[in-house]
């Protein structure tokens, strides 16, 4: 089997067994699945939830998603319930953006970006209110080296000190 096949599968469980999980969450599963009630994982009506009744829910929610019920989850079957899952998440992230309710989103209507002003003055490191290419590539190569979107925490342009 293809290792990005391997890791698609490994993914698509985790994402099946986190949704089950989620679900127990108070106030409903979150991003994932249907929304379930304490009362309806609750099966056996004795006011708690027991590990066993957080599983059946979890066993549930894989064979839903092994549409040809062989008891295993192709990468077919992974895909179309990821599919799903982003198509759910998708429809309920445009209903909250669309403020004025006429099925569409209009740039006005997006979140605006929370942290975009603090990227740009770390990457504009002489603070002449623009960035330059090499001001770019500095951050660009930082970013790299130090995790992607995440490396920018601690950027502090060029008088950042690197460990390597």
């Amino acid at each position: 089997m293809k290792t990005a096949g391997f890791i698609a599968i490994v993914l698509a469980t985790a994402g099946l067994v986190a949704a089950g999980a989620a679900q127990a969450q108070p106030g409903g599963p979150g991003k994932f699945g249907p929304k379930l009630s304490f009362e309806e994982l609750d099966t056996d009506g004795n006011g708690e939830l027991s590990k066993a009744e957080l599983m059946a829910q979890r066993e549930a929610h894989f064979k839903k998603a092994d549409t040809n019920g062989d008891g295993a989850l192709s990468l077919e079957e992974a895909k179309a319930q990821g599919s799903k899952m982003g198509a759910e998440r998708a429809a309920k992230m445009f209903e909250r953006m669309d403020e004025n309710a006429d099925q569409k989103i209009s740039l006005d209507e997006l979140p605006k970006p929370r942290k975009a002003g603090k990227m740009f003055n770390r990457m504009d490191s002489d603070g002449n209110g623009s960035i330059s290419a090499e001001e770019f590539a500095d951050a660009k190569a930082h970013m790299k080296r130090h995790g992607g979107k995440h490396g920018m925490k601690s950027w502090r342009g060029k008088g950042c000190q690197d460990e390597g």
